[in-house]
């Protein structure tokens, strides 16, 4: 059954943006009467049914809602310093969302390459990502902060902070515990400098290792979020 995203729904009827809109009519040829999955990225799941055909406002009347669809124990919050290539960030928040992730910062790092990204489309890789892996939750997606004023502003008791350093830092998965809210931070590619990592534990972070290898920057994302999910299975 075809799945859509529909961030506004009332109690009985939703209305397909004109890119679902035009996908629902003219790609697939759905027609009234034909039946749709519909998540509002809120926790939403519902089983809808096409009452108006339309290719730029398809309207559609809900059958059945299940709220709170899929929700989890625990929140993972990931603040990650954006690749230089683009491709290689996008293609975090894709395997991120897929997984589970709920909160993503991206972080502004003294070695950070790339100072800037482009939301709107960042927001589309989440959304497709969300509707592929079947989930009804949108990760939220911030505006990049510097390193600094994430770090002097964050609240969340169970903090970590990944580097390459050397020094005697636990594994991550012997760290997290399970049905806690969780914040990860991930460096750029040349990681953290040695002034951030000081400040980032002088503020209540504790420093981690995801394993011997030295991995990139999107990668070390996807498994720290993969950890995080696993502990929490």
């Amino acid at each position: 059954m075809q799945l859509f995203y529909v961030p506004n729904i009332s109690n009985h009827e939703a209305i397909l943006d004109e890119t679902e809109s035009k996908h629902a009519v003219r790609v697939l040829r759905l027609i009234p009467g034909n039946a749709v999955q519909l998540i509002d990225g809120k926790g939403g799941f519902y089983e809808a049914e096409i009452t108006n055909a339309n290719p730029k406002k398809c309207r559609l009347e809900i059958k059945k809602t299940i709220m709170e669809f899929g929700k989890k124990n625990f929140r993972l919050h990931m603040a990650v310093a954006p690749t230089k290539n683009i491709d290689r960030f996008e293609w975090f928040l894709e395997k991120a969302t897929e997984i589970g992730i709920d909160e993503i910062t991206p972080l502004l790092c003294e070695h950070s390459e790339r100072k800037s990204i482009k939301p709107e489309r960042s927001e589309k890789i989440l959304v497709s990502a969300m509707k592929q892996s079947l989930k009804a939750y949108l990760p939220k997606l911030n505006e990049m902060v510097s390193f600094n004023d994430f770090i002097n502003n964050c609240t969340t008791e169970h903090r970590f902070i990944a580097h390459c350093y050397n020094g005697e830092k636990q594994h991550l998965k012997n760290v997290v515990k399970k049905n806690h809210d969780v914040i990860i931070l991930i460096g750029p590619e040349g990681d953290f400098n040695t002034n951030e990592v000081t400040l980032a534990l002088k503020n209540g972070f504790r420093e981690v290792s995801l394993g011997t290898a030295r991995l990139r920057t999107e990668t070390a994302g996807v498994v720290a979020c993969h950890i995080v999910n696993l502990t929490n299975d």
